[in-house]
């Protein structure tokens, strides 16, 4: 006999928002920073390619702080397999990595390059 107030979870829903109430973000805006979230990631992994590793790493560190912006104001049915854990936990472990990266990338010389 099921319980008439189990919520049946998707593949793609987090458990740990099951709680949490809809986005006020339209649904295509969601979609369109997860795309601009990817692009980053793709463009810092040609720089990577190409041995760019500075710009690299200052492309990705921006690339999870707008990740943190995303987990905080996206659906995670939208963010998927970005939706780890809660949002308070995946916001801030993709803030403090991403702001790391973004200062480390910063900080070092560039050496004439």
């Amino acid at each position: 006999m099921s319980n008439p107030q189990s919520v049946t979870i998707g593949p793609l829903d987090n458990p740990h928002d099951r709680g949490l109430p809809a986005s006020k973000v339209p649904r295509y805006l969601q979609r369109a920073g997860l795309v601009l979230f990817l692009a980053g990631v793709v463009f810092a992994s040609g720089y990577a390619l190409t041995e760019h590793w500075r710009r690299a790493t200052l492309i990705l560190g921006i690339s999870l702080i707008w990740l943190t912006v995303l987990r905080m104001t996206c659906d995670s049915r939208v963010l998927g397999v970005f939706s780890v854990r809660s949002r308070r936990f995946d916001a801030l472990f993709t803030l403090l990595i991403g702001g790391t990266m973004t200062f480390l990338a910063a900080s070092v010389d560039a050496l004439g390059s």
